[in-house]
């Protein structure tokens, strides 16, 4: 072969090769492994899977903003030159949901929080956050005693049944069919109801008059409420039947001042039963509940708000002999939901309270009737209006009343 011949296969291959090499420079890169988000459907709707593990995550939270014009009887905030005439609060809700599959159960971990502004006062406020593994619940959420807490909108008057977010440790059972059994223990402390009714003068174990001040009636704490449940859900409804023991440990002041100061063991027993009613509408129902309890008020609902003050009646008082007594006591509750239209509902709850302390200011009487409308005109926005009535029968004091009426914007995500 020549020399040019050589030499021209030589060029011709270097011509191929840069041809190839320039091909080779326009060809994509393949990129980098990514991990997309991946819809989880085996805890319900809107939860994914958290990128490289196989923990489903959701994510979501409220917006409400509402106005609630506050007593306007003569005697109530409107008659007070110094008292708020009405309150204006924002808030805004957000939580995460985790919840991972073992072979013990669901772990679950839950949390909340929520930032408020009111008439001018900014405030953080921390909501239920809880971790579940299987039965076992541990955490701040809602008591186990607790059954219905309302069906209104707003809720602008007190009604009185036990709501209570608290510390707890608790263990369900589930039996099937919809059936279940909680025991559980729980912070006593948020069972404490601080007092309202300043001071009360009896005789000492000394002879001597003293005037007792409300605020040195509890001591420390030294033993968590024992709560136990019953419950049933199933198509037609559910019901639950509750029960409590709770410590009544009394101050160093109260128990070296005073006669019959021997700490006592409270108790609380409820029940109360939820209908639904499809023939009406979908989402429809109806609940009945009532509550005895003996050394136990915070069970009844005991402590609420009243013409813009906290009332609350103490688990024990002094009674006509000047000894130490526990408070017995009783309410009643219902409510009613009706769908009425695809986008309106109505709501009305109702509940009276009545307790026993011994012939002093722990012999209340209340009664508290609310009711609201609400319209959804798309999904998860909601605006409605509120109403409520409540009177407050004190022994020894004049009644209370008060008329509340309320409005609330609100956005579900």
């Amino acid at each position: 072969m020549s020399v040019l011949n050589i030499r021209s296969l030589l060029l011709g291959v270097a011509a191929a090769a840069t041809a190839t090499t320039a091909q080779a420079a326009d060809l994509p890169v393949a990129p980098e492994p990514v991990d997309y988000v991946r819809i989880c459907d085996a805890y319900g709707a809107r939860f994914y899977y958290i990128p490289g593990t196989e923990t489903c995550l959701r994510v979501g939270g409220r917006v409400r903003t509402q106005f609630r014009v506050n007593n306007v009887l003569d005697d109530g905030a409107w008659g007070a030159r110094n008292s708020d005439g009405y309150t204006w609060r924002t808030q805004g809700y957000l939580y995460l949901d985790a919840r991972t599959a073992t072979e013990f159960g669901t772990l679950r971990a839950y949390t909340e929080i929520s930032q408020a502004a009111e008439n001018g006062a900014e405030s953080l406020d921390f909501g239920s956050t809880y971790i579940q593994w299987g039965g076992l619940t541990a955490g701040y959420l809602t008591s186990n005693f607790d059954i219905f807490t309302g069906q209104v909108f707003m809720g602008v008057v007190s009604r009185n049944w036990s709501d209570t977010t608290l510390n707890q440790i608790a263990y369900t059972a589930a039996f099937g069919n919809g059936f279940s059994a909680t025991v559980a223990l729980e912070d006593r402390s948020s069972r404490e109801i601080n007092p309202s009714f300043t001071t009360d003068t009896v005789t000492s174990n000394q002879g001597r008059t003293v005037s007792v001040a409300t605020s040195e009636t509890y001591g420390g704490t030294r033993m968590p409420d024992v709560v136990a449940a019953i419950a049933v859900s199933q198509g037609w409804g559910s019901a639950q039947l509750s029960g409590a023991l709770h410590q009544v440990y009394h101050s160093s002041f109260i128990n070296s001042t005073l006669s019959n100061t021997e700490d006592d063991l409270g108790w609380a027993i409820g029940a109360g039963v939820l209908f639904n009613l499809p023939m009406i509408n979908s989402g429809s129902n109806v609940f009945f509940q009532g509550f005895y309890a003996d050394g136990a008020m915070s069970y009844l609902g005991g402590s609420f708000t009243q013409n813009g003050s906290t009332f609350s009646i103490l688990d024990a008082g002094l009674d006509n002999n000047g000894n130490i007594d526990t408070t017995t006591g009783y309410s009643l509750s219902a409510g009613a939901y009706i769908q009425a239209t695809p986008t309106i509902g109505l709501a009305l709850d109702g509940s009276y309270l009545s307790t026993d302390g011994g012939g002093n200011t722990l012999d209340v009487d209340r009664w508290a009737i609310d009711g609201s409308i609400q319209w959804e005109p798309v999904s998860g926005f909601e605006m409605g209006a509120d109403i409520g009535y409540s009177n407050l029968d004190v022994q020894g004091r004049s009644d209370v009343d008060e008329l509340l009426f309320g409005v609330r914007v609100q956005r579900t995500f």
